[in-house]
């Protein structure tokens, strides 16, 4: 009996301990971690993965955004092919350079995929690079395929370039104007509210507006392309052509009603042609230094290789120009040499509004760029197209008359006013 007794209290504290066992939670975080610890590990290495693939990612997408921007102006502005030279060369800015660790840049114009393949103005650039495996490396040794696609297109090479950064009006209708920019657009690089201005019953037709700052007057803005406020800025594209140097004068004050033909030179004094005047000029720089050019009656200037340079050689005074309505210019830049590209060219250093008033109307046609970095313009002129190339670079411009530009400069020898273009996709 007594045996039985002790074999019985034997059994219940065996059993006793085992049911504490099983209630017992002590110690259970070490063996839950011990079991998780693979997957938790395997979860951070795969964060980590993926935190670098998406940021090669980021990296090739900004790289195909900046190279499809980029080859879409290049050709917009008359780059051979379709883009590709440029795309390359954007792109291996980025450290993404075609055929180099396995990378390709494929460029397609019109796209191959999206809302734009109907469209052979819109460019497409795919950057693609497989990417290295770490951590997944366990399960497959095949490189992780990335890649990035953007789509740009021209919004038309600007012809019109206000290069003032701050006052309002830097580019300016008013009253009834009528302005047709074809295939071109107009830029204003001031930040001010009303940066670009059109007022009254003014009219301004382009293939796209922009401004750094705000656009004032939109209802009276037809762009095929859009327009855009809060651009970026578009810098000087001649803000490093050297100015003219000169010693002494030629002439001073210089006038004539007759049929003549003038000679590059130092013109001090400026230039005074008066009514029936009919002035030729050579091929050559024309310095201008104080007075002004004036143009009266029915007096006419032309010459083809023309370079205009207005300056002041005391530092006070700098010339100017003065057209009025029956006059008639038609020069051209010359297409090589310190100034191609130029025909009017304004000393950087005059006096923050220096106006020029080129109102000749149809009979103002300049080939080329009206480069004038300082100064005020006011242009009325060449409204029925007779000149395929004109550019206006001037610190702030008013189009006072009825105009029309174009900027189909092949062989003038002008820079492309950073041609603007934008991201479609």
């Amino acid at each position: 009996m007594t045996v039985k007794i002790a074999e019985t209290s034997t059994i219940s504290r065996s059993r006793g301990l085992l049911r504490r066992f099983r209630r017992d939670e002590s110690g259970n975080y070490l063996i839950l971690t011990a079991i998780m610890m693979p997957v938790l590990v395997g979860a951070a290495s795969f964060g980590v993965e993926e935190g670098l693939l998406l940021h090669n990612k980021k990296a090739m997408q900004h790289a195909a955004d900046s190279a499809a921007v980029s080859a879409a102006v290049a050709v917009a502005t008359g780059a051979s092919g379709n883009g590709a030279t440029q795309a390359n060369a954007v792109a291996a800015s980025y450290g993404f350079v075609d055929g180099t660790n396995s990378t390709t840049i494929t460029v397609n114009s019109p796209p191959r995929q999206g809302p734009n393949t109907n469209d052979r103005s819109a460019l497409e650039v795919i950057v693609a690079q497989p990417q290295a495996r770490i951590f997944s490396s366990l399960w497959s040794s095949q490189p992780i395929p990335v890649s990035s696609r953007a789509v740009a297109m021209p919004q038309g090479a600007p012809c019109i370039l206000a290069l003032n950064q701050s006052v309002s009006g830097a580019y300016t209708e008013q009253g009834s104007v009528s302005v047709s920019l074809v295939n071109c657009s107009v830029i204003s690089d001031s930040k001010n509210s009303t940066a670009l201005k059109i007022g009254g019953s003014s009219r301004l037709s382009t293939s796209f507006a922009a401004a750094v700052g705000g656009i004032s007057g939109q209802a009276g803005i037809a762009a095929t392309n859009g327009i855009t406020a809060g651009y970026h800025y578009v810098a000087d594209p001649y803000a490093s052509v050297p100015m003219p140097t000169f010693t002494g004068c030629d002439k001073r004050n210089y006038s004539t009603n007759s049929n003549v033909t003038l000679y590059p030179g130092v013109y001090c004094g400026g230039i005074a042609l008066k009514s029936q005047a009919r002035v030729t000029l050579s091929p050559g720089t024309y310095v201008l230094d104080q007075g002004s050019l004036s143009m009266s009656g029915q007096s006419s200037l032309s010459g083809t290789g023309v370079t205009l340079f207005f300056t002041s050689s005391t530092g006070n005074n700098y010339a100017t120009a003065s057209i009025a309505g029956g006059a008639a210019i038609n020069i051209v830049a010359p297409t090589s040499g310190p100034t191609a590209g130029i025909a009017i060219f304004g000393d950087r250093r005059m006096p923050s509004g220096t106006t020029f008033k080129l109102v000749g109307g149809d009979s103002q046609l300049v080939g080329g760029a009206i480069y004038l970095p300082n100064a005020a313009i006011n242009w009325a002129g060449n409204s029925s197209l007779g000149q395929q190339c004109t550019q206006i670079v001037a610190d702030t411009i008013d189009m006072v008359g009825n105009s029309g530009l174009k900027v189909d400069c092949q062989g003038y020898g002008t820079k492309p006013l950073a041609t603007a273009a934008l991201l479609v996709e």
